[in-house]
């Protein structure tokens, strides 16, 4: 019998009732070849839990219990002749092989999810349920939100009274203060108690219950926020609310945040360890875990099942906070983002120590592990990625038979790096990193990947692998883990390092301690800086870097200096400030034609971070979908400008769980444009933004022509898709045409989830949009690093 030890793993010693035919199958040839039954034990059955199915690239791994069950036969009684004991070996070896081959091709994503022309939905649609319990969930869901709205109101009400009746009398004024003061830590609750609804309401708008049990599940999430809600209208603060207990024994607690990117209520899950009570202040480790994949794994079912499941790992002292991650995207854009957002709301309400925070994952969560990891070295005093994937051609290549690095075009090759691990793996050097494998893991792929790249830079990469284990993680290596993580932890040092090696192919990950890289010489190439303190002199080499900030902030300068600090940089020598009287020290630096000085007030448009592309960049931040109000006169155009526009919204909302916050062109407002990246779809026919602004962007759109740097088509049956600084505001993006670039498709496997279009195309939508490509990708190119085409 199979249960889940996490969404993207299976025991070892159970068998998934999906893969029960194969199983079948596979038994009965055993049998047939060693003229022996089964043993009763090894019979396939349905497992007791099928909420959080692994992924269909994990399947093959189920044939392990197989396996077992074969080699438990050549250790069963001895055949009376010889000759048959001597072939079974090679009969098990043969079937054994046959298992292999028959799940590499028949049962992982491969074949069935290799074609673009039939793509099973994802997230999969559920059981049905009788719509009177759907309507009786939704009823309960709009109770839920009116019973918050009335509290927040009759606060509301009483403050405006008080505050009219304090004009005259100053206790008036205290109370209305008092009211104000409720109102804001309302608001500031809001997000712990309306996630649960939401969850609710997400799950029957997409048909996600998959088990009868997780519909009366879902009404239990609704008498969690009533309770909530009760608890508020107490007086009652976060730890209240939340159900903080006296802290003699581990709890585990639920809740939910607002998101930057579009104001939705995200939830998440934070093991609390005994010993924790309200008011402790004392400062603690904080592991962040990340799930497997799962693609029944709905909001409601990550709340419901995060309030009995504690996870792989609970370390004594610390609090461990799994991220739901916007659904399966492996951790990556929107779901990155999560990690970043939640990390910070859990800091705001436990004492957090921000020196000791790891990153942890298995499966697809190791996958975001491996990625969080050489982005954030720095943020984390450790990583621990088990199995996953750590690359997209070679994963794809070994789980898929599917040959990316052949058929994808350069510029996909090119935004591979984006969530690559390989080329960042210097980043390493900042934080010690635990690997886990199983074994016998097809995944331990992705750690064999990373072990070469490690060595390539000089890391000897520490692995532990579980002997004999499948996809799981083997009790042994658990302590073993446990126990180098917990050494690491002890040997924390609360300087900054006096060493940086960084690499980078992009501003979108610019930091690392007190070296910021603010510009490139090229995107999408190596880019890296070696940096070491020496005294009074830093000494630094730099690859395709042009701006380069120095900061050290109050108590960090390493040494006893007085005086300037010398700056030896690329053979170029600088001399900076004084060292603070607070220890604190800073430089701005750029490289031209006559080599590094000390830079001077930048102006005009450059690349920099968080505004260097490419188009997927501006869903990682605050946007507004921003719709045309008029209509184009090209029909195929208009048609393709209704439909994409609707795809964009739809699986915004389906596939990174977001909320949909959109505006009509003429109602768009300055607080809009200050506030969100905007996401304009039509022509400047037809929305009234892009005709005010298109004059502003690099590329020529009349009724007759569309063209961008060199390349140039009629404008029938063509639309632009870009990203670019909007001129009304260039700190924010403009996007035209697009959400995020990748589709129906790469859903089916995580490996595939990487930006499909660089920072320009002109696409030809004469045929319309498919699972894979908005329409037919005729020209596509990044911008260079001042926003013009190359």
């Amino acid at each position: 019998m199979l249960s889940p030890d996490d969404e993207g793993g299976m025991q070892a010693d159970s068998i998934r009732n999906t893969d029960a035919n194969l199983g079948k199958e596979t038994a009965t040839l055993v049998h047939a070849l060693v003229e022996r039954p089964i043993p009763p034990s090894y019979h396939v059955a349905e497992s007791a839990d099928s909420s959080f199915p692994p992924p269909r690239c994990l399947r093959p791994i189920s044939c392990g219990p197989l396996l077992a069950a074969i080699l438990s036969l050549l250790s069963a009684q001895q055949p009376a002749h010889p000759e048959a004991a001597m072939s079974r070996p090679l009969i098990v070896f043969a079937v054994y092989a046959l298992i292999i081959t028959a799940s590499a091709t028949g049962l992982a994503d491969g074949p069935k999810d290799n074609s673009a022309a039939n793509v099973r939905p994802i997230p999969p649609v559920g059981i049905e349920v009788a719509q009177d319990k759907l309507n009786a969930l939704s009823k309960r869901c709009k109770s839920i939100r009116k019973s918050w709205e009335e509290l927040l109101r009759g606060t509301w009400n009483e403050a405006v009274r008080e505050s009219v009746q304090g004009s005259k009398k100053s206790t008036d004024k205290k109370r209305a203060a008092e009211q104000l003061a409720t109102l804001t830590r309302l608001r500031s609750l809001e997000p712990e108690i309306l996630v649960f609804p939401r969850a609710v309401e997400m799950a029957i708008e997409f048909g996600q219950f998959h088990k009868p049990a997780e519909v009366d599940n879902a009404g239990k999430l609704l008498d969690l926020a009533q309770r909530r809600i009760n608890a508020a209208g107490r007086d009652g603060n976060w730890a209240e609310i939340v159900g903080l207990s006296d802290g003699t024994q581990q709890q585990l607690i639920v809740g939910g945040y607002r998101s930057k990117i579009d104001g939705s209520f995200q939830p998440y899950s934070v093991v609390i360890p005994a010993g924790y009570t309200t008011g402790d202040l004392r400062k603690r480790r904080m592991d962040l875990w990340f799930h497997g994949r799962g693609e029944t794994l709905s909001e409601a079912n990550f709340l419901n099942k995060q309030q009995y499941a504690a996870g792989e790992y609970t370390p004594a002292d610390t609090f461990v906070v799994h991220p739901y991650g916007r659904y399966s995207n492996a951790f990556k854009f929107a779901g990155e983002i999560d990690v970043l957002e939640l990390t910070d709301h859990i800091k705001s309400r436990l004492p957090v120590d921000p020196s000791r925070i790891a990153v942890r994952g298995f499966s697809m969560g190791g996958a975001g592990c491996w990625q969080m990891a050489v982005h954030y070295a720095d943020h984390y005093f450790a990583a621990n990625p088990g199995a996953g994937f750590s690359e997209t051609p070679e994963f794809l290549s070994f789980f898929q038979g599917e040959n990316a690095a052949e058929t994808a075009p350069g510029y996909q090759k090119q935004l591979w790096q984006l969530y690559d691990c390989p080329p960042w793996a210097t980043n390493l050097n900042q934080c010690p990193t635990v690997v886990y494998s199983g074994e016998i893991d097809r995944q331990k792929q992705a750690a064999d990947v990373m072990e070469v790249a490690l060595n390539e830079v000089g890391i000897k990469m520490t692995h532990i692998i579980g002997p004999d284990t499948a996809h799981k993680i083997h009790s042994d290596s658990k302590r073993e883990i446990a126990s180098r993580l917990s050494a690491i932890e002890r040997s924390l040092s609360p300087e900054v390092p006096r060493s940086i090696q960084f690499s980078t192919v992009t501003l979108r990950y610019h930091r690392m301690h007190w070296v910021d890289v603010q510009g490139l010489a090229e995107h999408w190439k190596p880019a890296g800086v070696d940096a070491a303190i020496d005294q009074d002199e830093i000494k630094i080499e730099t690859t395709n870097i042009t701006r380069l900030d120095l900061n050290f902030d109050a108590g960090q300068w390493p040494e006893n200096t007085n005086g300037p600090i010398h700056i030896a940089i690329d053979g170029d020598e600088i001399v900076g400030d004084n060292v603070g009287s607070d220890r604190s020290w800073s430089i701005r630096l750029a490289r031209s034609d006559d080599g590094w000085q000390v830079a001077d007030e930048e102006s005009g448009l450059r690349k920099r971070p968080e505004l260097q592309g490419p188009i997927d960049d501006a869903f990682m931040d605050s946007f507004v979908f921003v719709l045309p109000s008029g209509k184009s006169s090209d029909q195929i155009v208009q048609q393709w400008i209704e439909a994409e526009s609707q795809h964009a919204m739809t699986h915004w909302r389906k596939h990174f769980r977001g909320d949909v916050r959109k505006v009509i062109d003429t109602e768009l407002t300055d607080e809009l444009v200050a506030s969100a990246n905007l996401i304009l779809f039509g022509t400047p026919e037809s929305n009234t933004v892009i005709k005010k602004i298109v004059g502003e962007l690099p590329i020529q759109w009349t009724s007759e022509t569309l063209a961008i740097g060199k390349h140039s088509t009629t404008a029938a049956s063509h639309v632009p898709i870009l990203v670019y600084p909007n001129p009304q505001n260039p700190d924010r993006y403009v996007v035209l045409n697009s959400g995020f670039t990748f589709r129906e498709y790469d859903y089916l496997n995580n490996a595939r989830q990487t930006p499909k279009l660089p920072d320009w195309a002109i696409v030809d939508v004469t045929e319309g949009a498919n699972y894979r490509d908005p329409g037919k990708v005729i020209a596509a190119e990044f911008f260079d690093e001042m926003w013009q085409p190359k």
